[in-house]
């Protein structure tokens, strides 16, 4: 081999090694870790913003009856089924009263007795009467006669005597009298709670509904408290909607609301909040209220679930970013402004946000001012950027890069 083959194969080999090395070089500043970071970028707007919140609820009825015994009991008959329609004291099941109805029977014979008594006690009583009366007239006839000195003065003390036994006798019928009739009245009121509480066992509607459920069956016991059968108004279906505390600021009774139910997905019903409840959910940090459809629609069932938007005040016009632009840094909340091709974090002061994910800015940024949107990797200040119109994965590309 010549030197001059020599050189020039050494040649070839060094213009292939700064090749290799150059790309090298460019993948690593252009791909690699010290690459330009990709980001989609947009800038601000400014208008006036439509609040709204959106919940999940579960229509419930506001009227709904539990039935069962106050004590326990055996179910003997249930007359109604699930998806019945019942009247106000409607018979819907009974319970077995074991031995309520001897124990009826036999108050009946007591009672009929304690009759017969007040009337011995009644007549004991006119017969004591008499006595004392006979008794005050010979006493009044002896002591006229003692003080003309025509008898004893053992002969009227006898008779005073019976006069004084003759108003024992009468105190004694009196009370007799007033415990017989005492007596009459326990067994009346004994009787009264006897047949009470043979009519609980008597499951009557209480109100005109529809059955929901039936939660026992002839044969089984229950016990106090023990719901045999749920009934509930049709006509007071509503929906239980939990809403997010710390977007609920603006929530009040009377909003129109609109819903959309499970079974009816592509169907928006109108309606209102009929109620916030003072108590809300602590673990979840939701707020609780009760919608009311303007219009029932048919076949509403209990449980079914719904989505549940409620429009608040539209805000005034102000600068909004979108929600996915926000960052935390320092226990700040903000977006990476772009200044100069560069990230500069702009903490922000926020007001109310829409569904459409805009969150309005109260101080920090001015309208037209460019903002990272999405980014490949955290950033940081001196992070270099390379906008791109949308980044793999990402939902939301940008407006276009900033000018």
């Amino acid at each position: 081999m010549t030197s001059s083959s020599l050189w020039k194969r050494r040649a070839g080999m060094g213009l292939g090694a700064l090749v290799l090395v150059g790309a090298l070089a460019w993948v690593v500043v252009k791909a690699g870790p010290w690459a330009p970071t990709r980001v989609t970028v947009t800038r601000v707007a400014s208008g006036a913003l439509q609040p709204a919140l959106f919940g999940i609820g579960t229509v419930e009825a506001r009227r709904s009856h539990l039935l069962g015994p106050t004590a326990a009991a055996r179910v003997l008959k249930v007359h109604v089924d699930v998806g019945d329609t019942v009247q106000p004291g409607q018979l819907l099941a009974e319970l077995d009263p074991v031995d309520l109805d001897q124990r009826s029977a036999a108050l009946d014979a007591s009672l009929t007795r304690a009759r017969s008594l007040v009337t011995a006690s009644e007549a004991q009583q006119r017969d004591a009467q008499a006595r004392r009366d006979l008794a005050a007239a010979n006493a009044r006839r002896y002591a006229e006669l003692g003080a003309q000195d025509f008898i004893s003065a053992g002969a009227l003390e006898a008779r005073q005597q019976e006069q004084r036994s003759a108003d024992a006798a009468v105190q004694a019928a009196d009370a007799a009298l007033a415990a017989s009739r005492q007596d009459l009245q326990r067994l009346g009121a004994e009787r009264a709670a006897v047949l009470q509480q043979r009519d609980r066992l008597r499951l009557t509607a209480p109100a005109a509904g529809v059955i929901a459920s039936r939660d026992a069956e002839p044969g089984s016991t229950v016990v106090a408290g023990q719901a045999v059968l749920r009934l509930i108004d049709p006509a007071s279906l509503w929906l239980k909607v939990r809403f997010d505390q710390g977007r609920a600021a603006g929530l009040t009774s009377g909003q129109p609301a609109q819903v959309a139910l499970r079974s009816r997905p592509g169907q928006v019903l109108p309606g209102r909040i009929a109620r916030l409840e003072p108590l809300g959910d602590a673990v979840t940090e939701e707020r609780i209220a009760q919608v009311a459809l303007d219009a029932l629609p048919a076949g509403l069932t209990v449980g079914e679930l719904a989505e549940v938007t409620v429009k608040l005040t539209p805000t005034a016009d102000r600068p909004w970013v979108p929600n996915a632009a926000l960052q935390q840094r320092g226990g700040q909340t903000g977006v990476w402004r772009v200044a100069e091709g560069r990230p500069v974090f702009a903490p922000l002061q926020l007001g109310n946000s829409d569904l459409d994910g805009r969150v309005q800015v109260l101080d920090g940024l001015k309208a037209g001012d460019a903002i990272v949107v999405h980014s490949e990797k955290a950033l940081s200040a001196d992070t270099r950027l390379r906008v791109v119109d949308a980044l793999a994965g990402s939902t939301t590309g940008s407006t276009g890069p900033a000018k």
